[in-house]
């Protein structure tokens, strides 16, 4: 018993980080920006409360009221992509350098909406282990490198920012599934339905997100269901769970694109909390079941272990993603009307179908 501790515990810290970002780095700073500089707006919604000792940022515990508001936040000209630069410190953060937050407005949900209108729309919802500024950075870093034409906009669930708790970020996840609802049919009302708003859910952002559709489905809410295009990376969902809410779902105007790393370091800690039951983000798409689930489900399963991941195998979107602008010809996912179980080739950025795949 002992063994099996140590080892869950040095598996724990494989996926923790070494030194996370403060909520001061959030305060608003009047600095002018260099040559180069640019400027991300990214749309907060969170069901975080604000922090007692830092009112500009977002803590960990629940919040009774949605909160809305906006962040300006100000990318260095040597940015690297896929990279968040961060500070050391508040006080020696530098434009030139490092991630800075220009501006900060809070506002309520008619304000947020009219601000937001009826452009292209990012959605991003954060996973396990993660803290407000970690999560808005986050989308600052993909919406500059993926060149996002429209509106970045976070929603951000209490999380605990602490590796050790895994259970309490899973509730605050649960917590925030009427918000996430609302959020969703607040942001498609009066789209088209080829116009979709596009969802990214990672880790345990995904199961927070399939469980809002579920929810939709079950509502009779396939208006807003209709104008939705959905990612999973790296989901955080036991399998089963997963082939009931598809279907629950049945098959969506917008198929799912699932993304999965077989060797994806955190899914199989989460595993091992889960009594060594499967998760989605972690299949493997040359099993027959997983190709029948993909299929039947109307679905896309993409294994992207080749990409590269940096220093976590469990955040190897940010890598796809961010590379989307040296791809931008040659998009593997532009068009993809099929449902099937496929690996991408990170040297030829294409698709390859494994098994049956069905076109829609």
């Amino acid at each position: 018993m002992r063994g099996a501790i140590v080892s869950m515990l040095s598996m724990l810290l494989l996926v923790a980080c070494s030194a996370r970002p403060e909520p001061a780095l959030l305060l608003p700073r009047i600095v002018a920006e260099p040559v180069g500089a640019r400027t991300v707006a990214v749309h907060i919604v969170t069901t975080r409360t604000s922090e007692p000792q830092s009112p500009w940022a977002f803590g960990i515990n629940r919040s009774d009221a949605v909160q809305y508001g906006t962040f300006d936040i100000s990318i260095p000209p040597v940015h690297q992509t896929a990279q968040i630069e961060w500070p050391r410190s508040f006080d020696t953060a530098d434009p030139a350098t490092d991630f800075v937050t220009l501006r900060q407005q809070r506002m309520d949900r008619a304000a947020f909406i009219s601000r937001v209108g009826r452009g292209e729309i990012g959605l991003y919802v954060h996973g396990f282990n993660t803290s407000f500024q970690e999560a808005l950075y986050r989308l600052a870093q993909l919406a500059t490198d993926a060149h996002l034409d429209g509106t970045p906009v976070l929603f951000s669930w209490p999380s605990q920012a602490h590796v050790a708790a895994y259970l309490a970020d899973r509730d605050g996840a649960d917590f925030s599934r009427d918000a996430l609802v609302a959020l969703l049919s607040d942001l498609t009302a009066g789209r088209s339905r080829n116009d979709p708003v596009m969802v990214l859910g990672h880790s345990m952002g995904g199961r927070l997100v399939m469980e809002s559709l579920r929810q939709l489905k079950l509502t009779g809410r396939d208006d807003v269901l209709d104008r939705l295009e959905v990612i999973l990376a790296a989901p955080d969902i036991d399998i089963d769970v997963f082939r009931d809410q598809i279907a629950a779902l049945g098959k969506l105007r917008h198929p799912i694109t699932v993304l999965i790393s077989s060797d994806d370091r955190a899914l199989k800690v989460s595993a091992r909390l889960a009594a060594r039951r499967a998760r989605l983000g972690q299949v493997d798409v040359r099993d027959p079941d997983v190709q029948k689930l993909a299929v039947e489900g109307g679905i896309r399963i993409v294994d992207i272990t080749e990409m590269p991941g940096g220093n976590s195998t469990h955040s190897r979107y940010v890598d796809l993603i961010s590379a989307q602008q040296d791809i931008a010809a040659r998009n593997p996912f532009e068009g993809l009307r099929q449902a099937g179980a496929f690996v991408f080739d990170r040297v030829g950025n294409t698709l390859h179908g494994i098994g049956t795949v069905l076109a829609d």
